[in-house]
């Protein structure tokens, strides 16, 4: 990893996973492992500890990882632990074992709870702040997922405007049968949204009536807290984030790296802005595609994700880069692709968006899966 990256840290962002159905990945083989288990243990343990006191309860994450016990919604507050303590964990392995310090590198990135780590990560919070803000939360958040669905929003020929959903989920609100919000914003052809009852059949048929593309909703069989949407309005979940927040220690200085949040899609923390920002991640959608935009016109060049299985956002990435290539195969070469955006008179003619053939030079590499398989 560090001849990977040594000497190009300023174009690399380090990205952090987020909650999803299944969060135990390959941390049950990097506990075991006789160079990096030691790192691993102390992170579930310091989280287990952190966990246990903000939860009232014992919360042994470093006996449900020796037994591989997975999480489940009915234990969504010690996944939110788990999934912080591996992250922190790679981080230590990181500096520690390779030398590779996350001060240098271009960026940190996360989505949903990744981007409180990379918040710790960047020295910006401490872990126990990072960890207190969901876990207090997180029981009535999993109360909220027995009524909703979570769906996947998309059209095969043209764009969705995120916007234009956001109209037709707030008329659906006004009816007074059922929440439902955008989530996710993945791409300009593609969202999540999570809607209690029947509300994504309700937006499904009213999108089909509005929009001359076919529109598909495909819905996920399992249940999802409803974070990021305003159905966490419900439990006063957003304001009482911000009064914890209020009582936070940290939170005073800018992240080092910047943070590329996922709020704004830029990177927008300050040295007083943090709580505001916190404050709408919680209700607010995640804009995956704008910082998707942001690394590419950046001049990003390698991803190294971090955490236990991550899933979306290296999937976003190979999604856009496998339709990049399909769509000019055959008539410019992918080393090509790399430097024509740079060029001034290409941009004045396409546009901004030329930033996107890039997507195809973007290096992206999974690092338990590089720690376990590769590392010597």
């Amino acid at each position: 990893m560090a001849d990977h990256i040594t000497g190009h840290l300023s174009t690399t962002a380090f990205v952090f996973r987020g909650y999803n159905v299944t969060n135990m990945g390959r941390t049950p083989e990097l506990l075991n492992h006789p160079r990096f288990g030691g790192y691993v243990a102390k992170r579930l343990e310091q989280c287990g500890q952190i966990a246990s006191e903000v939860l009232h309860r014992p919360v042994d994450l470093l006996g449900r990882v020796s037994r591989g016990e997975e999480t489940d919604l009915d234990s969504y507050p010690d996944a939110i632990a788990l999934i912080m303590a591996a992250e922190m964990a790679q981080v230590d392995i990181l500096e520690q074992e390779y030398n590779v310090h996350l001060t240098n590198a271009q960026y940190l990135m996360g989505y949903s709870l990744g981007e409180l780590t990379a918040l710790v990560a960047g020295h910006c919070l401490s872990l126990e702040d990072a960890l207190t803000i969901p876990l207090s939360l997180s029981i009535d958040t999993a109360k909220l997922a027995p009524t909703c669905t979570l769906a996947v929003v998309f059209c095969r020929k043209t764009t969705l405007s995120a916007n234009s959903v956001h109209h037709l989920c707030q008329e659906i609100n006004a009816e007074g049968k059922g929440l439902i919000g955008i989530s996710a914003v993945l791409s300009p052809n593609s969202l999540i949204v999570i809607g209690e009852h029947d509300t994504t059949t309700r937006l499904h048929t009213r999108l089909q009536e509005t929009i001359a593309d076919r529109v598909h909703v495909k819905k996920n069989p399992h249940k999802w807290p409803p974070m990021h949407t305003p159905i966490v309005w419900r439990e006063h979940i957003n304001s009482r984030a911000a009064l914890l927040m209020s009582q936070m220690k940290s939170g005073f200085t800018a992240p080092k790296p910047p943070v590329l949040s996922l709020i704004t899609g830029a990177c927008s923390y300050t040295d007083t802005n943090v709580r505001d920002l916190i404050c709408q991640w919680v209700d607010k959608p995640q804009l995956l595609w704008q910082a998707v935009y942001h690394t590419l016109s950046s001049g990003t060049e390698a991803l190294i994700h971090l955490g236990p299985e991550p899933n979306i956002v290296p999937a976003t990435y190979s999604r856009l880069a496998e339709n990049v290539e399909a769509q000019v195969k055959g008539s410019i070469s992918t080393r090509a692709l790399s430097t024509l955006v740079y060029r001034p008179w290409l941009n004045a003619l396409i546009g901004e968006r030329a930033y996107l053939l890039r997507a195809p030079t973007i290096k992206q590499t999974n690092f338990e899966d590089w720690l376990l398989d590769k590392a010597t």
